[in-house]
């Protein structure tokens, strides 16, 4: 019998930088194991300063929540707000999905899906039926098609200094 709580979700703060880092620094190696070294690059996040600084700013946003494990510590993140400067403005009021991530931790399955599922809570909230996203669109596609499993529909695709990105969205019903 499991009897390990569920993850939390709650709002992030500055104190969180340090376990964002490392969740990035995970993804990264696993990105680099599995080949896929143009999504994020092969450095760990924790060691640019760059990064460090935009994970800094992103932590104390209004929009910043983190999923926590009670055994792992932080397995996801989520940053909603406005739309990247880099995505066609949108044409009616929506919540961006600015920043997703989980863990590969297997405790942490299904989180990506459960923040997502968040967002589209904190959308109703906010009385918008709209949210759009942006991703890595090269590689294999598998996270286009994750988001797409997720109800996102591809909007167009974009360059962004040679970062091939994918731009999807998704009506609340």
């Amino acid at each position: 019998m499991n009897t390990t709580p569920p993850a939390t979700i709650r709002r992030a703060t500055p104190a969180d930088v340090p376990e964002v880092l490392r969740l990035f620094d995970e993804i990264i190696a696993w990105f680099v194991s599995i080949g896929n070294e143009g999504q994020w690059g092969v450095e760990p996040w924790s060691t640019q300063d760059r990064q460090i600084a935009r994970v800094t700013e992103a932590c104390a946003l209004p929009g910043a929540w983190i999923a926590e494990h009670p055994d792992v510590g932080v397995i996801g993140v989520l940053v909603l707000g406005d739309a990247m400067d880099y995505v066609p403005a949108a044409e009616e009021p929506e919540l961006y999905v600015r920043l997703l991530l989980a863990s590969r931790d297997p405790r942490a399955r299904g989180t990506g899906r459960r923040l997502l599922a968040f967002a589209d809570d904190e959308a109703r909230a906010a009385g918008m039926d709209r949210l759009r996203v942006d991703c890595y669109g090269g590689g294999t596609g598998a996270l286009v098609e994750f988001y797409e499993s997720c109800g996102y529909e591809r909007i167009s695709t974009f360059d962004e200094d040679g970062w091939p990105g994918q731009l999807l969205g998704r009506r609340l019903g």
